[in-house]
């Protein structure tokens, strides 16, 4: 059995070496962002359709790795945590924070797909200069750790409502 973990928050956080160390230290795999590599290739200038585009590739990424990782499990017959770097909830901050809106398809991923545990990194390491990334303010990073703490937090709240409302039945 896999237990998928998923390591969001704002850029220079520490997801990706995070989850690298995480994956060394537990013997298994961790999926990585698609969108550096699509960046890389494509550009940094992208547009909404492109975050789509990005969101259909990281969702085949770490389909790519669950099968993977699920091979092995079978072969060993013990359960690996699979780390996960970034995941639907990032493309939606994305979607929303830069254009104001999410895709569908994004929206019905977030329902559709399960995780076992989110790792909320905090914008609390020093910036770490990447052609990549957009947002080096201060404020801007605390911005968006507050957008991907709501999200978890009403996440938690739907989940507390749902077993609240089972116990009573």
């Amino acid at each position: 059995m896999i237990k998928k973990i998923v390591l969001i928050g704002p850029e220079s956080t520490g997801k990706s070496v995070l989850g690298e160390q995480l994956a060394t230290h537990y013997g298994t795999l961790c999926c990585p962002e698609y969108a550096r590599g699509y960046l890389l290739t494509n550009g940094i200038k992208y547009n909404y359709d492109d975050l789509l585009d990005i969101a259909k590739g990281q969702l085949a990424l770490e389909d790519d790795y669950t099968a993977r990782l699920n091979a092995q499990a079978n072969t060993t017959g013990s359960a690996l945590p699979l780390f996960i770097d970034t995941d639907m909830y990032v493309m939606k901050v994305w979607c929303e924070y830069l254009f104001g809106k999410c895709h569908r398809f994004i929206l019905d991923q977030i329902i559709q797909r399960k995780y076992d545990l989110y790792l909320l990194c905090r914008n609390d390491l020093p910036w770490t200069e990447d052609p990549l990334r957009e947002y080096p303010a201060p404020e801007k990073r605390a911005q968006l750790f507050l957008h991907y703490k709501d999200i978890l937090m009403n996440q938690l709240d739907q989940a507390i409502h749902a077993v609240d409302k089972l116990l009573v039945e």
